[in-house]
């Protein structure tokens, strides 16, 4: 298998409460099942998913509604703030530039096979950013979105009624250009070789909008997710273990899907690794199952049906195969 580009899921933020008030129950269901989890349950945890479970999660939910700008229709609630550490460190720069070189720096915590750079050509800044999977099915999708990113990190510096000089975006030419321009409020070009934003260069030395953000360094970025963004198939495998546990089922199945491959092929590779994937499986749930008995003062039952276990007593059988004891008396030797 070639290297799966993964991406935090922080940047789904906010999404599943916007599909179902704007789109229903069902949107969400069906794009949940796409991303290979229920995107709701690991907000505000920094998990690492397939840049596929992105675009299946947004496509999915834009079938059901029958609603192909759905990309464009959410860039404006996307907002770099609410990517966790990632995004304080971001934000807590002291000028647009410094918040922008921030990024680029730093995007190896955040994903992996993006691109994002800043050039300057005469009197014009240009902020761009590739995804991943740019060109893939779907990708438009996720254009729009990416761009309301970008904007939401320069509009963090700028006053409320600033406008771009252009964006481009790396999409073909749609038959409705001006929908764009309403949603961005300035010209859109369109195959571009990245998602850009263009403004004007001396705005690069603007300072925050607004109160200062708790102080934030790269090494706590980094501390946030030690050695990056996942890159081998273990760890990304691992990451959408841990994604699966944190909501309470965990399928190779549903694994396999956003990862653009099928179950018996990825059996095969993890095989070749020297595991498979109901030992990774049974590894991620022990470990969060310790936690939450660490850390919860709630009934075992409780963390029984948090962990996805149809009652205690199951739960109970497999912590003591796991690990000798009973959860009551890992509780007590504690």
């Amino acid at each position: 298998m070639s290297e799966i580009p993964v991406i935090s899921s922080h940047i789904l933020h906010g999404l599943p409460a916007f599909l179902r008030h704007e789109l229903g129950e069902r949107a969400l269901l069906r794009a949940n099942r796409a991303a290979g989890f229920d995107i709701e349950l690991t907000e505000g945890r920094n998990c690492f998913i397939p840049h596929a479970a992105v675009l299946g999660f947004v496509n999915a939910a834009a079938r059901v509604a029958g609603e192909p700008n759905l990309g464009f229709l959410i860039a404006p609630m996307m907002n770099a703030g609410n990517y966790g550490c990632f995004g304080r460190y971001i934000l807590g720069a002291e000028t647009l530039g410094h918040s922008i070189e921030r990024a680029i720096a730093a995007l190896g915590y955040h994903s992996t096979h993006d691109r994002m750079s800043l050039a300057i050509t005469g009197d014009e800044a240009r902020y761009s950013y590739v995804f991943a999977l740019a060109g893939h099915a779907g990708y438009e999708m996720i254009a729009g979105a990416a761009a309301g990113v970008l904007l939401s990190v320069i509009r963090a510096y700028l006053p409320f009624d600033w406008r771009p000089l252009r964006i481009e975006l790396n999409i073909e030419r749609p038959r409705q250009t001006g929908l764009f321009e309403d949603l961005f409020h300035c010209p859109v070009l369109f195959n571009a070789p990245a998602v850009t934003i263009v403004i004007e260069r001396h705005l690069l030395s603007a300072a925050p909008n607004r109160g200062s953000w708790p102080i934030v360094t790269i090494e706590d970025v980094a501390r946030d997710r030690p050695g990056g963004a996942p890159h081998d198939l273990l760890d990304v495998v691992m990451a959408q273990v841990r994604a699966q546990v944190l909501t309470g089922s965990v399928s190779i199945d549903r694994a396999a899907r956003p990862m653009g491959t099928s179950v018996r092929t990825l059996q095969r590779e993890l095989n070749r690794a020297g595991t498979d994937f109901r030992s990774l499986a049974n590894a991620a749930r022990l470990q969060r199952a310790t936690e939450l008995l660490r850390h919860m003062n709630g009934s075992i039952t409780r963390v029984a049906a948090e962990m996805g276990y149809s009652s205690p007593a199951n739960f109970a059988r497999a912590f003591q195969k796991a690990t000798g004891r009973t959860p009551r008396e890992f509780r007590s030797d504690m």
